[in-house]
């Protein structure tokens, strides 16, 4: 009997043992990650949702443990600013209103810092790994008009889309205003975002992408709330780049806005409306890739050697919104893209896109030509463009997701 008891000690312990050790080295494995995104900071301020944002001395942020940038030099300001952009000239439409971020409430980045949204270890610990965490799943980008016969597009990723599009030309950046809203997420690892797309390449597996926009992301940031975002890929979303500043890669300059930090107010059915302005170019002298939010905020910029196909030219461009559909009961998600209501309800209830522009290879902002639409299911979610005065190339976007029409 001792034997057979001192046996399953033994085998007990051969599996308990392999899984303390595992379990310690994940634990140091996400201390240590934590570490390199969580640098020392200048000063910490306190968010009034839960956020804690870290003032980093600019020299210190995470975009020059890339090996292509261990010798680069800070560009401090655009060489250019594409023309026909009103810089600086703080411009609000008649009917909708600015937006700032809520952790202005409680301080704001000294002048030679960059705001960092702290990560916390739960939010390492929401992803699939470490090495997957704060990164798009492949196979997340609208592809328009994929080679015949067309591919199942829902059922291989899981994402569906609502966007306008313009193809066949060399572009050089792409601007628009998007009004910002609270979409419902029916699960954790779903998601609902709007934003611009800037791409070069193929969409195999070399596909260059720079995208900015809001996202609803319970995954990724533990919360509901709508927060300003960027994310960039060289490789189809395999192994480079990620959200934000999770990884070396964008170059933030900018003390004043936070990525990944909560977006505030946002626009209410029938009710106010907000939207944010984004502007992506192309340094023409440097061949860096810029970013502005607003007519004030110039945040940085994305260095021409993290690309192949983009360090010339963008090859397509698209706007508009992204959810992941997991239908996990079976069913359509009940998940919302833009509003939640479909195009046709307009102003005030539909979300939308306006004064949606490209930068051309002279270094100026046009309206773009043969703007084609595409969504997966459009009984599901839906795009409507238009053309008209003051909100120039629109289009209204999203809907509800699961309906009657949508099962």
């Amino acid at each position: 009997m001792g034997k057979v008891l001192l046996l399953l000690f033994l085998c007990m312990m051969l599996v308990l043992v392999p899984l303390a050790f595992a379990d310690s080295s994940q634990k140091l494995d996400v201390q240590k990650h934590l570490k390199n995104l969580n640098r020392p900071p200048v000063r910490s301020i306190k968010s009034p949702d839960g956020d804690v944002i870290d003032c980093i001395h600019v020299s210190h942020q995470p975009a020059f443990d890339h090996p292509e940038l261990k010798n680069h030099k800070i560009q401090m300001k655009p060489n250019f600013h594409p023309e026909g952009h009103p810089f600086g000239e703080s411009k609000v439409s008649s009917n909708s209103k600015s937006i700032t971020q809520l952790w202005h409430q409680n301080g704001r980045c000294p002048e030679g810092t960059i705001p960092i949204r702290r990560t916390k270890k739960d939010d390492i610990l929401r992803a699939s790994s470490i090495q997957h965490f704060g990164k798009k799943k492949q196979s997340s980008f609208p592809q328009p008009k994929p080679a015949e016969p067309l591919p199942d597009l829902i059922s291989q990723s899981g994402h569906q889309h609502a966007i306008a599009y313009v193809e066949g030309d060399k572009y050089y950046g792409a601007k628009a205003t998007i009004n910002v809203w609270d979409p419902k997420i029916q699960q954790p690892n779903e998601f609902s975002l709007s934003q611009i797309w800037i791409l070069g390449g193929s969409f195999g597996q070399d596909l260059n992408s720079i995208e900015a926009g809001w996202q609803v992301s319970p995954d990724l940031y533990g919360d509901n709330n709508t927060r300003l975002f960027t994310y960039w890929t060289s490789d189809a979303y395999q192994a480079t780049g990620c959200y934000n500043l999770l990884c070396s890669g964008f170059i933030q300059i900018s003390s004043d806005i936070a990525l990944g930090a909560t977006i505030s107010p946002l626009s209410k059915y029938g009710s106010s409306q907000f939207d944010i302005s984004l502007l992506v170019w192309k340094d023409p002298k440097e061949g860096n890739w810029w970013m502005q939010f607003g007519n004030d905020h110039v945040m940085g910029y994305w260095p021409a050697p993290l690309f192949s196909y983009l360090s010339d030219s963008a090859s397509m461009i698209e706007w508009g919104g992204e959810v992941v559909n997991s239908e996990s009961d079976g069913q359509h998600t009940s998940t919302q893209m833009g509003s939640g209501h479909f195009p046709e309800e307009g102003f005030g209830k539909a979300s939308y896109f306006k004064n949606i522009q490209i930068v051309d290879g002279d270094n100026k902002l046009r309206a773009p030509k043969d703007l084609g639409t595409y969504t997966e299911q459009d009984n599901c979610y839906n795009v409507k463009t238009g053309s008209a005065g003051d909100w120039g190339n629109y289009f209204y976007y999203g809907g509800p997701g699961r309906n009657a029409n949508c099962p």
